[in-house]
């Protein structure tokens, strides 16, 4: 009787690295992917600030609601219009008023002269009027850089989400459903008031919001 012992298969150790590899590779991807879908749970519940910009929303601006709820943004992803990958994060330290626009939507088309003053007045280093357009499919730059230079918009750059992923997200949290939408964020890209429709940004209540929203940082 021999008490010789199998030699153990030289492969065995790879298995376990191999499906490890694969595994972190997935889950990179995942991360990537995920950018736009996952939850925005990631801020402070701000009560006292979005009761700040609640008591400004008035007449023109009555229907926004502050919220402060501790839904951030900061990593919603969209490109710019040379097709550059970009996040909310990319514009930390500024207050933003977030309006996603589509240039099939009529109201949208007809908030934006508005919107390029408010910017036109208030864009600075503590403040920015930052456009989405949601234009889906490959010509969807394109649909919206057209809407944007017929208008001579001079302070609404074009940002895009064509892949509409942005917008899912802020469905899914329940916090728009239609178009045009917009979200009043601090600098960390925390939400602090939702506006679901058109509004008259340019109108005294619309300056009110806005210098609201400024008048946070102090």
């Amino acid at each position: 009787m021999s008490d010789t012992i199998a030699p153990r298969n030289r492969y065995s150790w790879q298995l376990p690295v191999v499906i490890g590899v694969a595994g972190l590779g997935v889950a990179i991807a995942a991360w990537f992917y995920l950018g736009n879908a996952a939850e925005a749970s990631s801020c402070p519940v701000q009560s006292m600030p979005a009761q700040v910009i609640d008591a400004a929303a008035k007449g023109e601006l009555a229907a926004l609601n502050g919220t402060g709820e501790g839904r951030g943004y900061a990593d919603m992803a969209f490109k710019d219009a040379s097709g550059k990958e970009m996040t909310i994060a990319d514009f930390a330290g500024k207050a933003l008023l977030v309006n996603f626009w589509a240039s099939w939507c009529v109201p949208c088309r007809e908030e934006m002269p508005a919107l390029d003053a408010i910017a036109t007045q208030y864009n600075s280093e503590r403040f920015m009027v930052l456009p989405i357009n949601l234009d889906i499919g490959a010509g969807g730059l394109e649909k919206a850089q057209s809407f944007l230079s017929d208008g001579q918009f001079q302070n609404l750059p074009l940002y895009a989400d064509n892949s509409f992923a942005a917008f899912e997200r802020l469905k899914r949290e329940a916090v728009a459903v239609g178009l045009p939408a917009t979200l009043l964020l601090d600098p960390e890209g925390c939400e602090l008031a939702v506006l679901q429709g058109p509004a008259e940004w340019h109108s005294d209540d619309g300056k009110a919001v806005v210098e609201a929203l400024i008048g946070l940082r102090g």
